[in-house]
């Protein structure tokens, strides 16, 4: 066995360059490699309506857009997105304009601590741009991996259901 110069956390070696394409804005970060999607995010990139909460893909608070469908980023290494497309909550306005379900989440005053809904409201902007008219019984299974604390899940539903029916 060779003696060996040991990494610490902080050493170069531990480091690579990740590029990241968030909101339509490529990133260069300097980042270790077990650096999750979601902390890239919320760290260098300072975009914090990403929530990590259980940090293990069981409450979907993180949940973003990779190549427009919707992933917890607690689950995937910030190495592995490669070129495709990330969007946030932050990204899913579009000239300073809402989307129809924030918009929808916010008139059904479908948040409580508001924790899990950047989560909530990706799912269901996903589901509306793969099924603009989704019945109740879609919604419940597009929200299925979703968690409140606060049971805001009827309201959320009824502001889906909403926004489906407003949707151009």
């Amino acid at each position: 066995m060779r003696n060996e110069p040991r990494r610490t956390e902080s050493s170069p070696a531990s480091v690579v360059a990740t590029r990241l394409m968030v909101n339509g804005t490529e990133h260069t970060l300097h980042t270790e490699p077990r650096m999750t999607l979601a902390e890239a995010l919320r760290g260098p990139l300072g975009l914090t309506g990403t929530k990590i909460a259980c940090n293990r893909g069981a409450c979907s608070a993180c949940t973003v857009w990779l190549d427009g469908e919707p992933v917890c980023a607690c689950m995937i290494l910030a190495i592995d997105v490669g070129k495709r497309p990330v969007t946030t909550i932050e990204g899913l306005a579009q000239d300073g304009k809402l989307h129809a379900v924030q918009e929808a989440f916010v008139a059904h005053d479908a948040m409580q601590c508001g924790f899990c809904t950047p989560g909530f409201v990706m799912s269901a902007a996903a589901l509306l741009a793969h099924d603009p008219h989704p019945t109740l019984g879609a919604i419940k299974t597009a929200l299925s991996g979703h968690f409140c604390r606060c049971g805001i899940y009827p309201k959320a539903f009824d502001a889906i259901l909403s926004a489906a029916t407003s949707e151009k």
